[in-house]
């Protein structure tokens, strides 16, 4: 069993003792609950207690102390009076006078309920840890389809991260694709001057994070200090003292996108491999979320997105639709597309002006990329016309999307904090390859005809050629 406190005269049968320490046990005796003396380590696994140290002044407090300790408590009286203030407590067992027997039953009845009680705070703890799990991927989620700036969901992702697992800080290191050196591309420290450790560069291979960099693996170090790869370098020019970290690399396709790293908790305790393990599955997320800003910030500097919306142009959607139909043909999928064009934008342009225009498509731009998955593309294909391709999506499946954006464009206000408060609507067109088209060429075509048979008879509707 392991430790027993004895408490108050003895009541104990000489058999009953003798029964215990042969066992191995080891046991401390009390005269009363007033002079209970011992460190944390050496907690009892059960306590033997008289019932009448109930009339003590410090029962209270040791009711409390031994909470979830068992309590076998003891009468030499045939009654079960006095006992009602000892049975209110949790784990605490009445014993009158018990034969071997009874006492051995009592004592395996006390462990095993302490063992079931264990066993819920356990599972409490869990539902708790796993309901912050939920709300953070659902957070992570909404980020990931309402903004594509990098800084909004390191920011978003990590500071929910650091909650979780009581971080006092964490850092993002980028990969320089020019130098091949890691830059601290955000840091939530507030010891640290942000633009004074965006100028500090880690060779790979230097420091824990540089070391990560180069072996792609993550690791948890409880304590830097015993570990020769940390480098002081950080801590010495901003005086941090860094205890424990995790390091883990962002990875995207094989290829190291950053390093991830988390530093110090502010329990002061180490951190655990139980912490890495959750970090790594927010890291699947995080790899997501920072390929997908990279994507945009390249299609930009490749030219291949829309001067005002930011969104995808022409030349990225005849690209995408290209990979996508060969990507369906080996998975034997389907690959959707929907075309958009907004109803009277020409009266919008004539009563309130071309800028008022431009910045309703820009809005525009940003409730489609809200209303769909971080898989699909959106492009303006030109003037008031938008482009969806829908990866892996059946034709029934892309109508129900079209019709919800339909509905989306319809209860919006748009460029409410202009003042304008606009409502609007538009007419959509779906296709689906290879259902109803056999080639890129023919599935623009087929979603483009569909779109305007929606514009020339009702408009704000859906219309599927599949």
């Amino acid at each position: 069993m392991g430790r027993i406190f004895f408490i108050g005269p003895d009541f104990l049968k000489k058999e009953h003792l003798e029964s215990f320490e042969s066992k191995g046990d080891v046991i401390d005796r009390f005269k009363t609950i007033n002079n209970i003396t011992f460190r944390p380590e050496n907690k009892p696994d059960l306590i033997f207690v008289d019932k009448d140290q109930a009339k003590e002044p410090s029962f209270k407090v040791f009711l409390d102390t031994f909470r979830d300790i068992p309590k076998i408590v003891f009468s030499d009286e045939r009654t079960f009076r006095g006992f009602s203030v000892w049975t209110k407590n949790p784990l605490t067992f009445p014993a009158v006078n018990p034969s071997s027997r009874e006492l051995e039953f009592l004592v395996r009845k006390a462990l095993q309920e302490k063992e079931f009680m264990a066993g819920n705070r356990t599972l409490r703890n869990d539902l708790v840890n796993l309901k912050k799990e939920l709300d953070f991927f659902e957070e992570v989620s909404r980020t990931l389809t309402s903004t594509l700036d990098l800084n909004d969901i390191l920011s978003t992702i990590m500071e929910k991260a650091k909650k979780i697992i009581n971080a006092e800080a964490w850092s993002f290191l980028l990969i320089d694709q020019e130098t091949g050196d890691l830059v601290f591309e955000k840091t939530s420290s507030k010891k640290v001057d942000k633009k004074k450790i965006k100028k500090i560069r880690l060779k790979i291979g230097e420091g824990i994070a540089g070391w990560v960099a180069q072996e792609l693996v993550p690791v948890v170090v409880p304590d830097v200090s015993a570990d020769p790869r940390f480098s002081s370098k950080i801590d010495k020019q901003f005086t941090l003292k860094t205890k424990s970290i995790i390091c883990v690399p962002i990875k995207s396709k094989g290829n190291i996108l950053g390093v991830l790293e988390i530093v110090n908790k502010t329990t002061n305790e180490p951190f655990t491999k139980d912490d890495l393990n959750l970090i790594l599955r927010i890291v699947d997320h995080a790899a997501i979320a920072i390929e997908r800003s990279f994507i945009y910030q390249k299609m930009e500097e490749l030219s291949i997105t829309d001067d005002l919306t930011k969104l995808f142009n022409t030349r990225y959607l005849n690209r995408t639709l290209e990979i996508e139909i060969t990507r369906a043909n080996r998975h034997r999928t389907s690959l959707a597309l929907i075309f958009m064009d907004v109803d009277h934008f020409k009266a919008i342009n004539d009563n309130y002006g071309h800028l008022v225009g431009s910045k309703l498509l820009v809005e525009m731009g940003q409730l489609l990329i809200k209303s769909l998955r971080t898989v699909d593309i959106v492009a303006r294909y030109g003037g008031d016309e938008f482009v969806i391709v829908l990866p892996q999506t059946p034709p029934n499946h892309a109508i129900q999307i079209a019709e919800r954006i339909r509905k989306s464009v319809e209860q919006n206000a748009f460029l409410k904090k202009d003042g304008y408060s606009l409502k609007l609507t538009a007419s959509f067109g779906v296709a689906s390859y290879p259902e109803s088209a056999n080639s890129k060429e023919e599935l623009l075509r087929l979603a483009d005809e569909a779109m305007y048979r929606v514009k020339y008879q009702t408009r704000n509707g859906v219309y599927a050629i599949v």
